[in-house]
């Protein structure tokens, strides 16, 4: 270090003019060394010193800048006159990029200006020819296609908000939609519209007009688009439509399982959607990315992250109808994919498949989801490719969100200090056994210390507002835990127990309450239990979700009471699941009981099932296995339980 001083000072010398009174002397150059190496060992120290107790200060502070900067463009509505929102983004960049690659779907190219011809054409059919008007709620039922994203632009440009349905629901749940969230109106795709068999009377009784995307219906009283979209106008409909002031107007309403039973309609916001729409941005995604959506639409990952975030960076999307683990990569290939969106379990399929020579021939450099687990997490970029994955975390209508920014494996969140002053949130001390947080002698939750699991809570406030659920003010305020800490405070309870390490990485440790997560969906144990109810031999039963190893999530299980003079009957069961209820919901274990245990506030008892499992030599009571098979629920042997170990039974 002194010999680089030296030769500075030197170079200074030997630059100096002849005669000049900055001339830099001996003694000077000497007492400048000292300074000088005093000042570079400081610098040395304190980096050492950085690196040894903050080894992430310089990524934490870059990666919350890049938010901060976002956030602050957001705040910069509330003092304009309107909102620039994510569908007046893509207008943008239709404008500016309108030849590029907006969507790649099943092998055909659809550019921005597509997209944009295509959803003014439907605009203008929703306005002249169905009667839309601004402030409508239209419920969308369609698989991923293009469609789905010109219908739902061409909604959002008559001004109307647009509830996201998902494919698998059932005739109950789906009639239940339309009454919480207000439609009128419901748009089906065309592979999907035997799912309104046995509804579709119930739908028109109740004044619900119904439009399929084909171009001619066997049934009189449901409408058709596709012949009209052909001689409608491409021409923009007037924008003052779809203008808004307020990023706090509800533009989507997506469904998501909740404790209630039934699905619960969130309420998503311009807001919340620019939000999401920043996530790979953030990430150091850019306009040159090619991102693969496989996962479904209605879900708020692939629709406000993966098609918000395409349009937030101008890049090209690839969508698949359906994730197929088989198809993946030469996809990726195919299509030069740079970011994929993933579900834990979907990492896990890809892990089963059989391995190849070109494994790591492809170009993608991350993955944007949630749900890895740390053993697929290494055997992912251990065989794939050491591809950075991006875990983030936050459920639908949740007011908070961790982002994995650094990559970390087991983490599903990053926080430190500056998060904390902008974002507050608090792990508290839960019972698992009584199903409650632990209180203190005055009412209030108990913080964990460092590195203990407990139930993840975020505060409600101006900067990270809960916008709740539609159809009914109790639906939303079940979600809320008031006077947790102080009185007159409120937090949103997320129902996941996390665990936050010394160096403020965030792990998610599991679920509590009624819902638990199977094959990427989240199950209402209450809205099974509900429907299981309707079987005529079942008198009671309690749903809940029981690990397996090897397999993301927990599989769903019921523990039921037969009634009196009345006898289990396998195969009634299986027809009625088969029907009434989506495959991830379908409870693959049986557990017949005497009686049901209840806790001291008279729930049932879910700790000492979830615990015991399904393990037949461990268990005197009876127990069933779902068999696709033979269509039947059988009984479980120990040889079925060692196969289910094994990984050798199809679940």
């Amino acid at each position: 270090m002194s010999k680089v001083i030296k030769l500075f000072y030197m170079v200074l010398l030997q630059l100096s003019p002849p005669g000049s009174s900055q001339l830099v002397t001996a003694a000077d150059m000497t007492l400048s060394l000292g300074w000088f190496s005093a000042l570079a060992a400081g610098v040395f120290s304190a980096h050492v010193l950085q690196k040894l107790l903050f080894p992430y200060f310089w990524r934490d502070l870059l990666f919350l800048m890049k938010v901060i900067r976002y956030g602050v463009r957001l705040e910069l509505f509330k003092f304009t006159s309107s909102v620039c929102t994510v569908l007046d983004r893509f207008i943008q960049q239709a404008q500016r990029i309108p030849n590029k690659p907006f969507v790649i779907y099943d092998g055909s190219v659809h550019t921005y200006r597509d997209v944009e011809q295509r959803s003014n054409r439907l605009a203008n059919v929703f306005f002249d020819r169905v009667g839309l008007r601004k402030g409508d709620c239209v419920a969308l039922l369609m698989s991923n296609e293009p469609d789905f994203l010109c219908v739902w632009f061409g909604l959002a440009k008559v001004g109307c908000s647009v509830a996201f349905l998902n494919t698998n629901i059932k005739s109950k749940s789906l009639l239940h939609c339309f009454n919480c969230c207000g439609a009128k109106t419901l748009i089906v795709g065309s592979d999907l519209f035997e799912c309104l068999d046995g509804i579709i009377t119930s739908l028109l009784e109740d004044n619900i007009q119904v439009w399929a995307m084909n171009s001619q219906s066997e049934h009189t009283e449901v409408h058709t688009l596709l012949d009209k979209i052909n001689t409608a106008s491409d021409q923009p409909v007037p924008a003052v439509l779809r203008v808004t002031t307020s990023l706090k107007s509800p533009t989507l309403y997506i469904f998501t399982s909740g404790t209630t039973g039934l699905p619960k309609a969130a309420v998503i916001t311009h807001l919340q959607s620019l939000k999401a729409a920043a996530g790979f941005w953030a990430f150091g995604a850019t306009e040159d990315d090619v991102v693969y959506i496989p996962l479904p639409l209605y879900h708020s990952a692939a629709s406000l992250i993966g098609i918000g975030g395409t349009i937030e960076l101008g890049a090209t999307c690839v969508l698949k109808k359906k994730f197929s683990a088989s198809q993946f990569w030469n996809d990726c290939r195919k299509h030069n994919v740079t970011i994929f969106q993933y579900i834990g379990e979907l990492c896990r399929y890809l892990c089963n498949q059989p391995k190849t020579e070109v494994d790591k021939f492809h170009k993608v450099r991350m993955g944007v989801g949630n749900g890895l687990r740390q053993d697929v997490w290494r055997e992912f970029q251990s065989r794939f490719g050491n591809i950075k994955m991006c875990e983030v975390y936050g459920s639908t209508e949740g007011n908070l969100c961790f982002m994995n920014h650094i990559g970390k494996i087991g983490a599903v969140g990053r926080s430190n200090f500056f998060y904390r002053l902008l974002f507050k949130y608090e792990l508290v001390k839960y019972d698992m056994q009584k199903d409650e947080p632990v209180k203190d002698e005055c009412g209030f939750c108990q913080r964990v210390e460092r590195g203990e699991t407990g139930l993840l809570l975020s505060k409600v406030s101006t900067i990270s507002p809960f916008f709740g659920y539609a159809g009914g003010k109790h639906l939303t305020e079940k979600k809320l835990m008031r006077n947790v800490f102080v009185k007159g405070d409120a937090y949103f309870i997320t129902g996941d127990l996390m665990a936050e390490d010394y160096e403020g990485f965030i792990c998610f440790r599991d679920r509590v309450g009624d819902t638990f997560r199977w094959k990427g969906e989240n199950v209402a144990t209450t809205e099974v239990t509900e429907i299981l109810g309707l079987v005529d031999f079942i008198q009671e039963v309690n749903v809940y979700g029981v690990e397996i190893p090897g397999h993301e999530g927990r599989a769903g299980m019921a523990a039921m009471i037969i009634r009196p003079a009345h006898t289990f009957d396998g195969k009634k069961l299986f027809e009625h699941v088969m029907r009434d209820l989506p495959t991830y919901a379908r409870p693959l274990f049986i557990r017949l009981q005497e009686f049901m245990e209840m806790t001291s506030t008279f729930k049932q008892q879910k700790f000492q099932l979830v615990q015991s499992g399904f393990n037949p030599s461990m268990i005197s009571e009876p127990l069933y296995v779902l068999d696709y098979q033979q269509k039947n629920y059988i009984p479980l042997t120990d040889s079925i339980y060692q196969s289910i170990l094994a990984g050798e039974r199809k679940l």
